[in-house]
């Protein structure tokens, strides 16, 4: 049951990335959310594994701690990369940012 709870709070987290970040509209609404899910799940079980109590507060620090760093770093390195590669394709795509313009 807890495992439910945490996956929830990873996409709420992923949720409040993906509308308070920057670059939202260069990728699909529920890719931050998911991240965030999957993160903080697999942080669950891998610490559950290692023997951390899942009654314990640090569980939930550390799980939903590394889904919040995750999403962040995957909501800006995603954005940063997609304006990258459209604007790579566009000047392939015209010839140049010269060519474009005139036209």
């Amino acid at each position: 049951m807890e495992l439910l709870f945490v996956f929830l709070g990873g996409a709420i987290f992923g949720t409040i990335a993906r509308y308070t970040l920057p670059h939202r509209d260069e990728h699909g609404s529920v890719l931050v959310p998911a991240i965030g899910a999957v993160v903080a799940s697999v942080v669950w079980v891998a610490l559950t594994w290692l023997g951390w109590a899942w009654d314990g507060g640090w569980i939930w620090w550390v799980s939903l701690g590394a889904s919040v760093i995750a999403v962040v770093v995957a909501d800006l390195a995603i954005g940063r990369h997609r304006v990258q590669t459209d604007a790579a394709l566009l000047t392939k795509l015209t010839g140049s940012t010269a060519t474009a313009t005139a036209h």
